[in-house]
């Protein structure tokens, strides 16, 4: 069984150069999060505050960890997730952004965010649909305080690895024509699809600290 040393290595090394990875980090151990980053690893993401909050305390000698919030995030939890995390993954609606932009201003914060695309009907996974985001982007745009950054996709379970690829590439396009160089998209099981299409960060977790 390799280490986790052994699948950084193997990862990180097959990325190419200008794709980042983001080590998903929500149920592991600190101990865990401070190997990867003796390894060089930055970039943690998180989906659970409570949890986040925990693990943020025991590693704060670490300050240099770039914390990246991934999970869905609930209105009441905006003004805390602001304050302990650079980047949010998943702005799902005008209303959250609009909070997000509110409460950024008062803490005189400039938050990075991607805006989750819904290109497939999915029940459960929430994010912007095509139509809805042509007609609010420019409204999303001029809302202060936000640094958008790109796209973020969670793609439906059950699809074919055809079917993933033509939704990272759908994905990518979306970015090029909102303007926004990021594409956080990839996950542990189908990042090399998503780094075909042209994504800028993946999400890798379970290939990484190891199955749970």
């Amino acid at each position: 069984m390799s280490s986790l040393a052994e699948r950084y290595s193997a990862i990180t090394a097959a990325l190419p150069s200008a794709v980042s990875l983001l080590a998903v980090s929500k149920g592991r151990p600190a101990a865990a999060i401070r190997q990867l980053y003796g390894l060089g690893q930055r970039r943690f993401g998180e989906s659970r505050l409570q949890e986040a909050s925990a693990k943020q305390a025991e590693l704060a000698d670490l300050s240099d960890i770039d914390w990246h919030f991934i999970g869905r995030l609930q209105a009441n939890k905006v003004r805390p997730v602001l304050k302990a995390f650079s980047t949010i993954h998943a702005v799902d609606s005008q209303p959250l952004a609009e909070r997000i932009s509110r409460i950024a201003t008062e803490l005189e914060l400039r938050p990075q965010l991607y805006l989750q695309l819904k290109l497939l009907p999915d029940a459960n996974k929430g994010g912007l649909e095509p139509e809805a985001l042509k007609a609010q982007w420019p409204s999303l745009q001029a809302l202060p305080s936000l640094q958008w950054q790109g796209v973020m996709l969670i793609p439906p379970l059950g699809l074919s690895e055809v079917e993933l690829q033509q939704l990272f590439c759908a994905g990518a396009r979306w970015a090029d024509q909102l303007g926004l160089q990021g594409r956080s998209m990839g996950m542990s099981r189908d990042w090399p699809l998503a780094v075909r299409c042209g994504s800028r960060i993946v999400r890798v977790g379970s290939s990484l600290f190891g199955a749970d």
